[in-house]
């Protein structure tokens, strides 16, 4: 599982061999930068002891909150239906990292925030999770085990219905070509390399699949719908295809 600012990927593995990749768009990222930008600005004018900020301020960390245990509920829904234990990246380890050296970026703390609350929850759950070392993750190859010279930014859009309204939600994509012609997301790369680097680690071989008519697909949630997938995106083809 690999877990970002603003979604979570699962690759599920079968069997030992990959089944089929989740991700769970949370925009926990953007979550936070609003409180942070939203406690800036009360702070400028008023204490954040006002009944008024205090008020706005829990507003956005129950909605935050909201979310993380939504999207744990997911995964955990996921691992049952599978019977799966969990593999997540070294949270704990980034987080001490990120408290000893302040001038980490942004984007960096709050990845490491939203790692380490998931996780949290995580393990309160009757799940088994394991932490696995998440480095280059999502720089290797995991065909070749090559370094991924280069990603290209993409943007998809998904329409969703809610009763008379339309909401359009944008994925952002970064995809790398690999080193057997397949295009993938960078996030999926990541969680496939953490499952790898788990069921590998007793010298077991571990399949990713056929290339041919096989295709390993992307399930696109979102917390408020549960595991009922917006689209799928098949990863294991020489283009990204939605359906």
């Amino acid at each position: 599982m690999d877990i970002n600012e603003n979604n979570v990927t699962l690759a599920v593995f079968v069997d030992r061999r990959l089944h089929e990749v989740y991700r769970v768009e949370t925009n926990i990222g953007m979550i936070v930068i609003a409180y942070s930008e939203r406690r800036r600005r009360i702070t400028e004018s008023r204490s954040t002891r006002d009944r008024i900020a205090r008020k706005s301020l829990r507003r956005l960390r129950e909605r935050e909150r909201d979310v993380i245990y939504k999207t744990a509920r997911i995964i955990e829904e996921i691992a049952k239906k599978h019977d799966a234990s969990l593999v997540v990246g070294n949270a704990h380890r980034g987080k001490d990292r990120m408290a000893s050296n302040a001038r980490k970026s942004l984007r960096h703390r709050i990845h490491q925030r939203c790692a380490s609350k998931l996780v949290e929850t995580l393990n309160s759950k009757p799940l088994h999770v394991f932490e696995e070392s998440e480095a280059y993750s999502s720089s290797r190859d995991p065909f070749s085990g090559k370094p991924i010279k280069r990603y290209t930014p993409s943007v998809t859009r998904i329409a969703l219905r809610g009763g008379r309204r339309v909401k359009v939600i944008k994925i952002q994509l970064r995809l790398a070509r690999l080193s057997n012609g397949l295009t993938i997301d960078r996030n999926v790369i990541g969680a496939i390399n953490i499952g790898l680097r788990y069921l590998s680690s007793g010298g077991s071989p571990v399949a990713l699949g056929s290339t041919g008519t096989h295709a390993a697909l992307v399930k696109l949630v979102i917390p408020s719908l549960g595991t009922t997938p917006l689209t799928e995106i098949q990863i294991f083809t020489n283009t990204i295809k939605y359906h």
